[in-house]
């Protein structure tokens, strides 16, 4: 029996395997402090979910450790005679999910198979292929097969919400030779372009008086990678003006076919609009409400002549514009295809403009390319740039030796040869663990459910991608 065939034996403990893992809640919570003093830096749930994984990488034969409550890791040692020049081949999954918000048609973490599908949170994202991960490696030592470098599956705890844990591992034990994290798409994801998050942001110097037209409010979005789908603004002043600006919000929501309300609540008038939701990396497929809002109000004259100008910047140089078209930002190179800005979040008052605004950059571009164009649209601006957070991209060229191992252990296993590797504007642990890659799970054409109310994952799937991640230990451990 090859370890292929003996990993097909594990199905039924596999899927145990997986249910057992999923039944624990592991969304990301408050820190816990035990009755021992132990701290329990992401929740309870979270803890137990790794607490779990890793007597499971015991009961599979393989030596397991707690990294302090931020992390764990299971190891699979190079046999004797080949320690000396043994490289250490990291596998990096991790164990939190998402909230499980609503729409769900059972208990998000009761797994139940359903016509050949695996539901539950963590299924897909990324509990289902760590368990995969872990069972392939088992195959290949119950073959008795040699292992010329360590393996390490490293567990991460917060990568839905943040790097504390990985940032942990790192800084304690290093990062490996090479690996992979398996946390996102086949064939395999070679590049994910940079991300450079800012706050684009003005403080007024005017003080209109109660009786001019003002905006005093503007709010939209709750993220900087997210397509906001509601804004809201207010404005106070003169009531003189509220007939006209009604009658300006009909006329724009006729001639453009957005949603656009108007109330009037008292002495002010609140103006709501509706756009379309969408992840920050596929702002293509939203509409963004804060575009919508800024370009209605470009048509009104507030008092304040600074806020003026923010709009009228907002509305020359942003807009609806996707790829910084008109921010001196316009870049594309062939492995990444054009430059995406999404803007997420807008906070507008009497005293100050603020707009959180996330790109994600061509991988053979940096920050400072995008800081100096845009900067040059500012120079005559009171507007200024706050850096948040830069992720600078990650790229391995495909003749790498790594990358061919696994591609070919991919196209190996399913036939398809004919699908392109991917580079992504998502990010994953490659950004923030060396010399490794995004290899699968999700399959070319599968429906994408991860984050979405049942979660799923075929049986189908989940027995597929084992044995391509068997390959790939193979390929990357004993050859």
């Amino acid at each position: 029996m090859g370890y292929l065939e003996r990993l097909d034996t594990y199905r039924e403990d596999m899927i145990r395997t997986l249910g057992e893992s999923v039944a624990f809640p592991s969304v990301n919570s408050e820190t816990v402090k035990t009755q021992d003093g132990s701290v329990l830096p992401f929740g309870r749930g979270v803890h137990d979910a790794l607490i779990h994984m890793l007597g499971v990488g015991t009961e599979l034969g393989f030596e397991s450790s707690n990294v302090d409550n931020y992390a764990g890791y299971i190891d699979c040692k190079a046999d004797d005679g080949y320690e000396a020049d043994a490289k250490t081949v990291g596998i990096v999954g991790h164990l939190d999910v998402v909230p499980v918000g609503t729409g769900w048609s059972g208990d998000p973490f009761v797994m139940t198979e359903k016509d050949g599908f695996l539901y539950g949170r963590g299924t897909a994202d990324d509990k289902g292929p760590v368990v995969a991960c872990l069972y392939a490696l088992k195959a290949i030592r119950e073959e008795g097969i040699s292992l010329k470098n360590n393996l390490r599956v490293i567990l991460g705890l917060d990568e839905e919400t943040g790097d504390i844990s990985i940032n942990h591992y790192t800084e304690k034990y290093g990062h490996p030779d090479l690996g992979f994290t398996p946390d996102g798409e086949y064939p395999i994801v070679n590049g994910e372009m940079g991300i450079f998050i800012f706050d684009l942001a003005q403080k007024f110097s005017s003080s209109p008086s109660k009786e001019d037209l003002r905006l005093t409010k503007f709010e939209a979005g709750t993220a900087h990678n997210a397509v906001p789908a509601d804004a809201r603004a207010v404005i106070a002043g003169n009531s003189k003006y509220f007939d006209s600006i009604e009658k300006k919000a009909a006329l724009f929501a006729a001639e453009t076919g957005y949603n656009i309300r108007t109330r009037k609540q008292g002495s002010a008038l609140s103006i709501e609009v509706k756009g379309k939701a969408s992840h920050g990396a596929r702002p293509d497929q939203g509409l963004n409400a804060i575009s919508i809002m800024m370009e209605f109000l470009g048509g009104i004259h507030f008092a304040n002549e600074d806020l003026n100008d923010y709009i009228q910047f907002y509305n020359d140089h942003i807009g609806f514009d996707l790829h910084g078209e008109r921010f001196g930002c316009k870049f594309e190179d062939n492995q990444s295809g054009p430059l995406i800005l999404n803007v997420g979040v807008a906070n507008i008052n009497e005293e100050l403009a603020s707009l959180s605004i996330n790109i994600r950059y061509p991988v053979t571009f940096t920050d400072a390319d995008l800081t100096a164009g845009m900067e040059e649209c500012l120079r005559d601006t009171s507007i200024g740039i706050i850096t948040r957070a830069v992720q600078t991209p990650i790229y391995m060229d495909l003749s790498t030796d790594m990358v061919s191992k696994l591609l070919a252990a991919y196209r190996e296993e399913t036939g398809d040869y004919e699908t392109p590797a991917i580079v992504q504007a998502g990010g994953t642990y490659a950004k923030m663990v060396n010399n490794i890659l995004c290899f699968g799970g999700m399959f070319p054409g599968e429906e994408d459910t991860m984050h979405q109310a049942d979660e799923r994952l075929s049986v189908e799937s989940f027995m597929k991608m084992a044995r391509i991640y068997a390959r790939a230990i193979y390929a990357l451990c004993c050859e």
